[in-house]
């Protein structure tokens, strides 16, 4: 059981105690299989991203070993090509749910990866986990089209593996953060690689200034505030995307909306929501945010996943890992943790060779 003292990191008034944060690590760690695996919840999937969300969690309230063990998950279940497939079943790495390949799992874990060396300054781990990064960032970009944008999915190998090239922006502005950590660990190794600057800045130019790349999911709240949280959008261009979807997205008092009109405020986007307005400068704003979602917690520590708040019902009844991981690394961000503040307010991470034109 983790103890209250390793979890002072992640106290935040109103939000978190120790003996909080220590109940929901916990129930992070009860989810973790023996070989690393972090599926949703037990007897749910495993999706390589929220994998890696809740590792980063664990290296946040400082459990680097178990942390460690879900990157090495990842790097024994890579496929050849460098990607992963999208779902596997609680259990069973050898029977994907999902055999689609989606771009923005397969490149997050250069974000992990970066965080984990971060926390841990641990260049063993490094070395190990490079040539994961290198071949999951090179699947990526054989996605990215000629305006920037990066295709969100290849099919399943055993069908073909048929290119999707439709963008997403929430997607690609988690892939334009990976792209940035990626080439962190290649200067940190002293092996950079050209091509994935020119790929960084083309997709961050295509974000900034050319929405009509990426199909139109502005219903959706990620749409809005991923810009922010990837870091393709800083300074006054943050605060007027943050203030353009506010009155449309935030609840007071419950919580962020999943989708417009839907009556419905979930604890992932919330907590995500928190870590973009951290990262705007909205340190306030973040923290009544995930004050907010307290509503949320259970009694276990973990958090339930939404609420109707038309109905007053808890929708859908589970508990995922990763929104309680979203929940702690927001918490790490505005209590000062030096690798969650350098991944998602990337002051100092390679930025990329921008367009000079189009």
């Amino acid at each position: 059981m983790t103890a209250p003292g390793h979890t002072e990191r992640l106290v935040l008034p109103g939000v978190l105690t120790a003996e909080q944060a220590a109940r929901t690590v916990d129930g992070i760690l009860a989810v973790q299989r023996d070989d690393g695996a972090i599926p949703w919840f037990r007897g749910h999937h495993l999706d390589p991203w929220d994998h890696t969300e809740a590792a980063m969690a664990l290296d946040a309230a400082g459990e680097h070993r178990r942390a460690e063990a879900a990157y090495h998950w990842l790097a024994r279940h890579q496929l050849a090509d460098g990607s992963w497939y999208a779902a596997y079943a609680d259990g069973a790495a050898d029977a994907p749910t999902d055999r689609a390949r989606e771009s923005n799992f397969c490149a997050y874990v250069a974000v992990g990866s970066w965080h984990h060396y971060l926390s841990t300054g641990d260049d063993t781990f490094l070395d190990r986990m490079w040539p994961t990064v290198h071949a999951a960032i090179e699947f990526v970009l054989t996605l990215q089209q000629p305006g920037g944008q990066i295709g969100w999915k290849r099919d399943s190998p055993e069908t073909g593996g048929a290119h999707h090239p439709e963008a997403l922006l929430t997607g690609c502005s988690s892939i334009y953060q990976a792209l940035r950590c990626a080439m962190a660990i290649a200067e940190q190794r002293g092996e950079p690689q050209p091509d994935w600057e020119l790929a960084a800045g083309l997709l961050g130019h295509a974000i900034r200034r050319h929405p009509e790349r990426f199909l139109d999911k502005s219903r959706y709240s990620m749409d809005w505030y991923y810009p922010v949280l990837g870091g393709a959008l800083t300074g006054p261009a943050a605060t007027e995307r943050i203030e353009e979807g506010w009155e449309r997205f935030v609840v007071p008092g419950l919580g962020v909306r999943c989708v417009v009109p839907n009556p419905w405020v979930t604890g992932g986007e919330s907590a995500e929501l928190a870590l973009a307005l951290w990262a705007a400068g909205q340190s306030e704003r973040a923290v009544d945010i995930l004050r907010w979602i307290g509503h949320l917690r259970s009694e276990n520590g973990m958090y339930w996943t939404g609420y109707v708040y038309e109905d007053g019902a808890v929708w859908p009844e589970e508990q995922t890992s990763w929104t309680a991981a979203a929940l702690l690394l927001a918490v790490a961000a505005l209590g000062g943790d030096e690798a969650t503040t350098e991944v998602f307010g990337g002051g100092r991470l390679p930025r990329g060779l921008e367009p000079d034109c189009c």
